[in-house]
This record gives C-alpha cells, sequence and structure tokens, in this order.
C-alpha cells in the first residue's frame, strides 16, 4: 500500500493531483491519500481530507512508502518507524503555504539521506515510475539524547549556547541529528 499525505492545515493539489495521474497511468489501486481542506477530488485513489493520530500512525506502519508534504509532523514519524519517505515540498511562490520552509526542510534532509524529493510535478511523476527503487532511512529514535537536552538547558538557564560548533550526536540515529546545522548555516537567502 501507498499512504499519501499532506497535513491537515491547506490544501496541497499539485501533489495529489499527480499522484492522481500516476495512479491512472500505472493502474495503481493500492493508494490511500489523506488530501487535507482540499477541493480537489481524486478520481484513481482512495482519499479522506482528514484522518485521526491512530489511523494515521497505523497507515504508515501499514504502508511500503509513504509521499508526503514536507511537514516535520508526517517526516518524523515516517522516520522513526523506518519507512522509505519520497516528499514533494510546498512552495511559497505557488500560495502552497506562506513560505519556502518546506523547501529548506526537503533539501536539508535530502542532504542527510534521509527523505527522497521531488521538487515539481515532473519531478515526482519520474521518482513515481521507480518507486521501488526508493529505500527508507535508518529509524531515528524517539527520544532527545542526553547532550541535547543539557544543551538546551545551558541555553534556557545562562542565554548562551555550548561553546562548541560540532552538532550535537547521539551516535546513533536520532530525532536531534536532524537538527545539525547545514553546511551553509539555518539562515540561507536560497529559495
Amino acid at each position: 500500500m501507498i499512504f499519501v499525505t499532506v497535513g491537515t492545515q491547506l490544501p496541497f493539489d499539485r501533489l495529489i493531483r499527480t499522484v492522481d495521474d500516476w495512479a491512472a497511468r500505472a493502474n495503481r489501486t493500492d493508494i490511500f491519500a489523506q488530501i487535507g481542506p482540499s477541493d480537489y477530488r481524486p478520481r484513481c485513489i482512495q482519499c479522506a481530507q482528514f484522518i485521526d493520530v491512530q489511523e494515521f500512525r497505523r497507515r504508515v506502519e501499514q504502508a511500503r512508502i509513504i509521499i508526503a508534504h514536507a511537514g516535520m509532523g508526517s517526516i518524523l514519524t515516517v522516520l522513526e518507524l523506518g519507512k522509505p519517505i519520497l516528499v514533494m515540498p510546498r512552495r511559497a511562490d505557488l500560495n502552497e503555504h506562506r513560505n519556502d520552509h518546506q523547501l529548506a526542510t526537503a533539501r536539508h534532509l535530502l542532504a542527510q539521506g534521509r527523505v527522497h524529493v521531488a521538487f515539481d510535478e515532473a519531478e515526482l511523476m519520474a521518482k513515481l515510475n521507480r518507486l521501488d527503487e526508493i529505500e527508507a532511512a535508518e529509524p531515528i529514535h524517539t527520544q532527545a539524547s542526553p547532550q541535547l537536552i543539557g544543551a538546551l538547558r545551558e541555553f534556557i538557564h545562562s542565554g548562551r549556547l555550548p561553546a562548541t560548533t560540532a552538532p550535537i550526536r547521539t551516535g546513533a540515529a536520532g530525532a536531534d541529528d536532524l537538527l545539525a546545522p547545514p553546511a551553509n548555516g539555518w539562515l540561507t537567502t536560497e529559495s
């Protein structure tokens, strides 16, 4: 089963329409999509606008692969469960979101090898045609490392970050590893 999710805040018709078109061409009937507050109704895939947290987790657990917007809630759940994920970030210039934080998230996690990314419909269609080649990253832990917690405590109490430039790591893949600053720093003018 393929599970598609776009979160709950905004429609993401560009993603849903592309997956729906691919399902029709590929004669796929094993797709369920959580489509959010969308006016677009898929022709070839099963869908619901919203699902509860338990159903979301169950669908991720049962899916062979997840196709999603670049929302951190979706990504973290998928990475925690060790499933392959293909993300397509929303774009502000297409009025899909207020800013391009999803583009930055997708680029950062792609560089870490944690997600597969399609930046537009053509790339999504090409990657959908090669879904069997997409593999999962190493699962992440569900709790922050003691080092990250200590650094946060120090910052809260002193107002200063620890005197280290190295990212705080657990030695194993963890959610705090996702916070390692990109090579060019957190702030960038790239779109």
